[in-house]
């Protein structure tokens, strides 16, 4: 990238912050107006949108408008519906000692902000996350991935035809564009990838001072303990892990079952996959593929072929559902997060075993347990640290905008969603007001007994 196109982005931010100087984001009118006409483009576009998907990641429609556009449209209308309250000043107990006075919490918008997105879920993890920092009062430059091109440019289209380019912009590009980007002061940055790249993006806002949210990942367990209904979870667990081929941040990285119930869980997730994706899932339309040919070379190499007992083809840029057994802690596949169509299983004795296995890895993103032991719940809930997650479920702890989404750790920072996602883009303001004329002049020199007994009274 040239310095021209350095410039460029350099101007742009320079609009975007005349833009908001302006206060035209402010008024709760206006943000209500320009997420109605979003809503309504979305709905217009929907055919593009699904269509990019297909061309970027071999998405079906069924599974596009499900994980993608169904849930922008759910958060556009929370915070159309929501939006009064969120943005309403919330009054708070003023001490005796500040009386007469009234305290508040005033919600106000930091500023420009930058949202950084990904590849595996192009369209959700561009416009989700907007939708929150506008609903707050932002301007927002979206950062989109150059991995899924096609999405990137109706996502491009779809805010030209919504908002002023001062308002909501989209950048396209790679690595030079990121970083030409990170040099700009943006008032706050919401990234979703890889910790690597996390880890980059919060070093450049540093130099700003720039409040960051992080979406990361990491490797997420899932247990299936002996009393687990093992055919219920077997289904769950294959439709969490191949959603959009296993290139979600919160897909199950691996299993973790009891030994006694292991062969038994194993065969029943072979038919759950069956059922769920075929005999023959390198030619079922609706099975999606690899986003690139170095991810897809990077999977095939985690395969262990004397582990596999079940898929393990491949072509082109697809890879069968795969489940591999006897994986231990030193295998290659459990080495990293996976992000692919890979699920390894592993056994355990104790849950003493279970959070001395999740320790071995970084804090994840999301925990899964399959139980129907309340005692082992409970252990689980209060002893291993991790995002979010499910019980007796998998990925659709993050399907909602009534709670927030985010890790913990090295899986991330900060959370979105329904009012989190409000919060994340948003500074309150703590503001006692005080009436002008009347005074109770404990505060002030000369200082008295009398006095001194009073604040010792009001501040004990």
């Amino acid at each position: 990238m040239g310095m021209e196109r350095a410039l460029e982005i350099e101007a742009l931010v320079e609009e975007q912050r005349r833009f908001f100087n302006t206060g035209a984001t402010l008024p709760l009118r206006v943000r209500r107006d320009y997420l109605r006409r979003l809503a309504k483009v979305i709905r217009t576009m929907e055919g593009d949108i699904l269509d990019a998907l297909y061309r970027d990641l071999g998405k079906n429609g069924t599974e596009g408008y499900m994980t993608e556009i169904g849930m922008v449209l759910s958060e556009i209308a929370y915070m159309r519906t929501n939006l009064n309250r969120l943005a309403a000043k919330r009054p708070r107990i003023t001490p005796l000692a500040q009386m007469p006075a009234r305290s508040y919490e005033l919600p106000v918008p930091y500023g420009v902000v930058l949202v950084m997105s990904p590849w595996n879920y192009p369209f959700l993890l561009s416009v989700e996350p907007m939708v929150d920092a506008v609903a707050a009062g932002n301007t927002v430059v979206i950062k989109v991935s150059r991995d899924a091109p096609a999405t990137a440019d109706v996502v491009r289209k779809l805010v030209e035809s919504v908002f002023p380019r001062g308002y909501v912009a989209v950048v396209s590009g790679g690595r030079e564009e990121n970083r030409s980007l990170l040099a700009q002061k943006f008032d706050s940055i919401f990234f979703t990838g890889s910790k690597e790249v996390g880890r980059c993006v919060m070093e450049q806002a540093a130099h700003h001072l720039t409040p960051v949210t992080l979406e990361l990942g990491g490797k997420s367990p899932c247990i299936v303990d002996e009393t687990a209904d093992l055919a219920r979870a077997a289904v769950r667990i294959a439709f969490g892990k191949f959603l959009n081929v296993g290139q979600t941040c919160v897909a199950p990285d691996y299993v973790l079952v009891h030994e006694s119930v292991r062969d038994e869980f194993v065969e029943l997730l072979k038919i759950a996959i069956a059922d769920q994706y075929g005999g023959d899932a390198l030619n079922n339309s609706h099975y999606g593929a690899i986003v690139n040919e170095k991810h897809f070379h990077r999977l095939l190499r985690l395969i262990d072929p004397d582990k596999v007992v079940y898929g393990g083809l491949s072509t082109g840029r697809k890879i069968e559902p795969t489940v591999m057994i006897d994986v231990t802690l030193d295998d290659p596949v459990m080495k990293e997060e996976i992000f692919g169509p890979i699920l390894p299983v592993l056994t355990y004795v104790t849950m003493e075993d279970v959070k001395k296995i999740v320790a071995q890895h970084p804090t994840p993103l999301a925990l899964y347990l399959f139980t129907r032991n309340p005692q082992n719940k409970d252990r689980i809930l209060s002893e291993i640290q991790f995002g979010g997650g499910c019980i007796n479920d998998t990925i659709i702890h993050l399907a909602t905008s009534h709670m927030g989404f985010g890790g913990v750790g090295e899986s991330g920072m900060g959370s979105y969603h329904g009012r989190h996602g409000f919060e994340t883009f948003t500074h309150r303001k703590s503001v006692v007001e005080k009436p002008a004329g009347l005074e109770i002049p404990l505060r002030y020199q000369p200082y008295t007994k009398w006095k001194d007994r009073l604040i010792h009274l009001f501040l004990w």
